[in-house]
Protein backbone atom coordinates (compact mmCIF):
# COMPACT_ATOMS: atom_id res chain seq x y z
CA UNK A 1 0.00 0.00 0.00
CA UNK A 2 1.52 3.37 -0.84
CA UNK A 3 1.30 6.01 1.88
CA UNK A 4 0.48 9.35 0.96
CA UNK A 5 2.93 12.12 1.43
CA UNK A 6 1.90 15.70 2.96
CA UNK A 7 3.41 17.40 -0.74
CA UNK A 8 0.62 14.33 -2.30
CA UNK A 9 -1.78 15.49 0.19
CA UNK A 10 -1.58 18.87 -0.34
CA UNK A 11 -1.63 19.07 -3.74
CA UNK A 12 -4.95 17.16 -3.95
CA UNK A 13 -6.90 19.63 -1.07
CA UNK A 14 -5.36 22.09 -3.76
CA UNK A 15 -7.05 20.57 -6.65
CA UNK A 16 -9.71 19.66 -4.85
CA UNK A 17 -10.18 23.76 -3.91
CA UNK A 18 -9.75 24.63 -7.43
CA UNK A 19 -12.57 22.15 -8.63
CA UNK A 20 -14.66 23.67 -6.16
CA UNK A 21 -13.40 27.15 -7.19
CA UNK A 22 -14.61 26.25 -11.17
CA UNK A 23 -17.73 24.81 -10.06
CA UNK A 24 -19.07 27.47 -8.18
CA UNK A 25 -17.98 29.94 -11.28
CA UNK A 26 -19.75 27.98 -13.90
CA UNK A 27 -22.93 27.51 -11.36
CA UNK A 28 -22.44 31.47 -10.78
CA UNK A 29 -22.80 32.31 -13.99
CA UNK A 30 -25.56 30.14 -15.26
CA UNK A 31 -28.27 31.84 -12.47
CA UNK A 32 -26.44 35.07 -13.71
CA UNK A 33 -27.42 34.53 -17.47
CA UNK A 34 -30.91 32.80 -16.27
CA UNK A 35 -31.78 35.77 -14.23
CA UNK A 36 -30.70 38.67 -17.38
CA UNK A 37 -33.17 40.37 -18.38
CA UNK A 38 -34.61 38.55 -22.17
CA UNK A 39 -34.23 42.47 -23.39
CA UNK A 40 -31.09 43.49 -24.80
CA UNK A 41 -28.69 46.69 -24.62
CA UNK A 42 -28.54 48.52 -28.09
CA UNK A 43 -24.76 48.67 -28.51
CA UNK A 44 -25.05 51.27 -31.04
CA UNK A 45 -24.70 55.18 -30.45
CA UNK A 46 -27.38 56.73 -29.16
CA UNK A 47 -29.95 57.97 -32.47
CA UNK A 48 -29.67 55.06 -34.27
CA UNK A 49 -32.42 51.88 -34.45
CA UNK A 50 -31.77 49.31 -32.54
CA UNK A 51 -30.30 45.87 -33.56
CA UNK A 52 -32.34 43.55 -36.12
CA UNK A 53 -34.81 42.34 -34.23
CA UNK A 54 -36.63 38.74 -35.72
CA UNK A 55 -39.58 38.65 -38.31
CA UNK A 56 -38.11 42.63 -39.44
CA UNK A 57 -38.61 42.97 -43.25
CA UNK A 58 -36.29 45.42 -44.13
CA UNK A 59 -32.95 44.59 -44.56
CA UNK A 60 -30.34 46.87 -43.68
CA UNK A 61 -26.54 47.20 -42.38
CA UNK A 62 -26.21 45.63 -38.89
CA UNK A 63 -22.74 47.99 -38.86
CA UNK A 64 -24.40 51.43 -39.96
CA UNK A 65 -28.16 50.87 -39.10
CA UNK A 66 -28.35 52.08 -42.95
CA UNK A 67 -31.47 50.47 -45.54
CA UNK A 68 -29.94 50.17 -48.92
CA UNK A 69 -26.15 50.67 -47.46
CA UNK A 70 -27.51 54.00 -47.57
CA UNK A 71 -28.83 54.51 -51.25
CA UNK A 72 -31.50 57.07 -51.93
CA UNK A 73 -34.34 54.80 -52.64
CA UNK A 74 -37.21 57.33 -54.02
CA UNK A 75 -33.53 58.18 -56.46
CA UNK A 76 -34.24 54.57 -58.40
CA UNK A 77 -37.57 55.75 -59.22
CA UNK A 78 -36.89 59.50 -60.27
CA UNK A 79 -33.19 59.02 -61.91
CA UNK A 80 -33.47 55.06 -62.76
CA UNK A 81 -29.94 54.87 -60.90
CA UNK A 82 -28.40 53.75 -57.56
CA UNK A 83 -27.62 57.45 -56.31
CA UNK A 84 -26.00 57.37 -53.01
CA UNK A 85 -27.83 59.36 -49.84
CA UNK A 86 -26.00 62.05 -47.65
CA UNK A 87 -25.98 61.87 -44.13
CA UNK A 88 -27.85 65.45 -44.07
CA UNK A 89 -30.62 63.69 -45.56
CA UNK A 90 -31.34 61.31 -43.09
CA UNK A 91 -34.61 59.40 -41.88
CA UNK A 92 -35.98 57.03 -39.20
CA UNK A 93 -38.21 54.64 -40.54
CA UNK A 94 -38.83 51.24 -39.48
CA UNK A 95 -36.02 50.64 -37.37
CA UNK A 96 -33.76 51.37 -40.27
CA UNK A 97 -31.93 54.82 -41.27
CA UNK A 98 -32.67 56.01 -45.18
CA UNK A 99 -30.61 58.41 -47.18
CA UNK A 100 -31.45 60.57 -49.53
CA UNK A 101 -29.58 62.46 -52.04
CA UNK A 102 -31.38 65.53 -51.24
CA UNK A 103 -34.45 66.54 -48.72
CA UNK A 104 -37.16 66.72 -51.42
CA UNK A 105 -36.75 63.06 -51.49
CA UNK A 106 -36.23 62.75 -48.03
CA UNK A 107 -39.23 64.21 -48.09
CA UNK A 108 -41.13 62.46 -50.50
CA UNK A 109 -40.49 58.96 -48.91
CA UNK A 110 -41.75 60.32 -45.48
CA UNK A 111 -45.32 61.46 -47.48
CA UNK A 112 -45.25 57.78 -48.78
CA UNK A 113 -43.05 55.68 -47.91
CA UNK A 114 -44.93 52.35 -48.59
CA UNK A 115 -44.28 53.97 -52.28
CA UNK A 116 -40.83 54.01 -52.38
CA UNK A 117 -40.09 50.95 -50.30
CA UNK A 118 -38.39 47.98 -51.74
CA UNK A 119 -40.28 44.79 -52.49
CA UNK A 120 -39.46 41.65 -50.44
CA UNK A 121 -37.50 43.85 -47.59
CA UNK A 122 -34.55 44.71 -50.50
CA UNK A 123 -33.58 41.11 -50.32
CA UNK A 124 -32.77 39.74 -54.03
CA UNK A 125 -35.90 39.24 -55.73
CA UNK A 126 -35.10 35.86 -57.60
CA UNK A 127 -33.48 34.22 -54.81
CA UNK A 128 -37.15 34.96 -52.88
CA UNK A 129 -38.52 33.29 -56.11
CA UNK A 130 -36.22 30.55 -55.45
CA UNK A 131 -37.81 30.46 -51.54
CA UNK A 132 -34.06 31.99 -50.09
CA UNK A 133 -32.89 35.09 -48.27
CA UNK A 134 -30.52 36.56 -50.62
CA UNK A 135 -28.38 39.68 -49.64
CA UNK A 136 -29.40 41.87 -53.38
CA UNK A 137 -26.53 44.59 -54.44
CA UNK A 138 -27.93 47.95 -54.24
CA UNK A 139 -26.73 48.70 -57.97
CA UNK A 140 -28.18 45.75 -59.37
CA UNK A 141 -32.30 46.69 -59.22
CA UNK A 142 -35.57 47.48 -61.67
CA UNK A 143 -38.64 49.57 -61.34
CA UNK A 144 -41.15 47.19 -62.72
CA UNK A 145 -44.86 48.92 -62.75
CA UNK A 146 -44.58 50.93 -59.74
CA UNK A 147 -42.49 48.40 -57.65
CA UNK A 148 -38.42 48.56 -56.78
CA UNK A 149 -36.94 45.05 -56.63
CA UNK A 150 -33.27 44.16 -56.21
CA UNK A 151 -30.80 41.42 -57.09
CA UNK A 152 -27.82 40.32 -55.99
CA UNK A 153 -26.53 40.59 -59.62
CA UNK A 154 -26.96 41.58 -63.33
CA UNK A 155 -27.78 37.59 -64.01
CA UNK A 156 -30.42 37.74 -61.24
CA UNK A 157 -31.88 40.99 -62.40
CA UNK A 158 -32.14 39.62 -66.21
CA UNK A 159 -33.83 36.31 -64.99
CA UNK A 160 -36.70 38.14 -62.89
CA UNK A 161 -36.97 40.38 -65.92
CA UNK A 162 -37.21 37.79 -68.67
CA UNK A 163 -39.63 35.56 -66.50
CA UNK A 164 -43.10 37.16 -65.59
CA UNK A 165 -43.72 33.89 -63.23
CA UNK A 166 -41.03 34.38 -60.93
CA UNK A 167 -42.72 37.88 -59.79
CA UNK A 168 -45.36 35.22 -58.85
CA UNK A 169 -43.56 32.99 -56.97
CA UNK A 170 -41.98 35.39 -54.79
CA UNK A 171 -45.31 36.93 -53.53
CA UNK A 172 -46.26 33.61 -52.93
CA UNK A 173 -42.92 32.46 -50.76
CA UNK A 174 -42.20 35.43 -49.49
CA UNK A 175 -43.71 35.02 -46.30
CA UNK A 176 -41.73 31.64 -45.74
CA UNK A 177 -38.57 33.54 -46.58
CA UNK A 178 -39.44 35.86 -43.91
CA UNK A 179 -39.19 32.95 -41.87
CA UNK A 180 -35.46 31.89 -43.12
CA UNK A 181 -33.97 35.41 -41.85
CA UNK A 182 -32.12 35.26 -38.51
CA UNK A 183 -31.49 38.13 -37.30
Amino acid sequence: MTRLTTKDWWAMKAAARHAGIVIAGIVTGCVLLLAAPTGRASVLPPGLPELPGLGEAMQRDNRTGLALSGFDPVAYFLNDAAVPGLPGYELLHDGAVWRFANAANRDAFREAPQVYTPRFGGLDASGVADGRAVDADPHYFAVIGSQLYFFRNDENRRRFLSEATLRVKAQERWAAVTNLIAR
